[in-house]
């Protein structure tokens, strides 16, 4: 089963104001773990960031300006999506974002099923903080690189999220494994054996009965 973890930045909190997509970042799971096969692209938003945003990523005007916008990168992002599920957290905000930024390009909304994990948290720790920070300190995920909210890492972090509220790995299992690296090993096929003891084998055992006194086989019942 495939699925794509989907987190973005943005100009603002609003795209009915006019906000933009800054940086996208995809990370594709099979049976719910990473495969290494990702997609992350920043975007030139051709407008303002508010103060608000850039205090939460810290992504600037002046640096994406030298990137494409995201006409220039919507078929290659399509493309890696397909049609399959998305994990998202909060995935009202950033399918908002995504489906207007297809609108302005005249393409019609992603209709992939999606699962919010921002609300798979909320019925399975009910009442407790379930931001993406606060469930990686309750699964002990490794925080540590995370300065400013950025989509690459996020991704990241909610892929391993994703699996923790999933119930977790098991230990031992390694799927992440790419096919070419397994060694698929001959079958060594041995001629088969009599199952009839040998003559020897039948002297050496009446031997060892004639030892037995009292054998229960010859025990009266």
């Amino acid at each position: 089963m495939r699925e794509i973890v989907v987190d973005t930045e943005t100009t603002g909190l609003d795209p009915g104001e006019g906000h933009r997509i800054v940086e996208i970042a995809c990370i594709e799971l099979v049976h719910h773990v990473p495969t290494g096969r990702n997609f992350h692209r920043y975007v030139n938003p051709e407008r303002e960031i508010s103060e608000e945003a850039l205090a939460v990523h810290g992504i600037t005007a002046e640096f994406l300006a030298n990137q494409a916008p995201f006409a220039a990168i919507v078929d290659e992002l399509l493309s890696f999506i397909g049609s399959d599920r998305l994990v998202i957290h909060n995935a009202e905000f950033d399918l908002s974002f995504l489906n207007a930024e297809l609108a302005r390009l005249q393409r019609g909304p992603i209709i992939s099923e999606f699962i919010d994990t921002l609300g798979l948290a909320r019925v399975r720790f009910p009442g407790a903080p379930a931001s993406l920070d606060a469930l990686c300190r309750r699964f002990d995920i490794d925080l540590s690189d995370r300065i400013e909210h950025g989509a690459e890492i996020d991704c990241g972090l909610l892929a391993a999220v994703y699996l923790e509220l999933l119930g977790g790995r098991q230990p031992g299992l390694d799927f992440t494994m790419p096919a070419s690296d397994v060694t698929l090993t001959e079958r060594i096929v041995r001629p088969s054996r009599s199952h009839s003891p040998s003559a020897e084998e039948m002297t050496a055992h009446q031997a060892m009965l004639r030892m037995l006194t009292d054998p229960i086989w010859l025990v009266n019942g």
